[in-house]
């Protein structure tokens, strides 16, 4: 048995790129900073920052699209993949990208890009041909004053 599985929460580095393929399919692609720190020998905070190569597709890809932007503040579940490709000078180049099946949005009620039925989730099944969008909320819950 194993297992690749990457869940990461970030800011997005830049806003999503997003191509609508033949046939209809979409693709986003955006970047995510997580960041760690530590103290180092002489006691000062040292501030280490990763980037990771995001890649959305179908109505990850929609909703990345319409409410994911520079900044926010993201979680991410996908897979580690690798690929490589010849770049325009014919040198090989390799790259990690994550490739997301559930991605929520983050941070305060007000400073979300989502409305308040919370789209920013989306979470594949079994089968990565299919999504399931999560359902809409109660109506009695849309006006809660919620921390968060």
């Amino acid at each position: 048995m194993s297992v690749n599985k990457a869940i990461l929460i970030g800011n997005v580095g830049k806003d999503p790129e997003v191509r609508h393929l033949e046939g209809g399919t979409s693709v986003a692609r955006f970047t995510l900073a997580t960041s760690d720190s530590y103290k180092n020998k002489s006691g000062e905070i040292v501030k280490n920052t990763e980037w990771h190569n995001i890649v959305a597709w179908r109505q990850l890809a929609e909703i990345a699209e319409k409410y994911i932007r520079k900044g926010s503040q993201i979680y991410v579940e996908g897979k580690i993949t690798n690929r490589q490709y010849d770049d325009k000078d014919g040198n090989k180049r390799f790259i990690n990208e994550i490739v997301a099946d559930n991605i929520r949005l983050l941070g305060k009620k007000e400073d979300s890009y989502s409305p308040p039925s919370a789209v920013g989730s989306a979470r594949t099944t079994t089968d990565p041909m299919s999504v399931n969008l999560p359902e809409e909320p109660d109506q009695a819950t849309e006006g809660d004053d919620l921390p968060f």
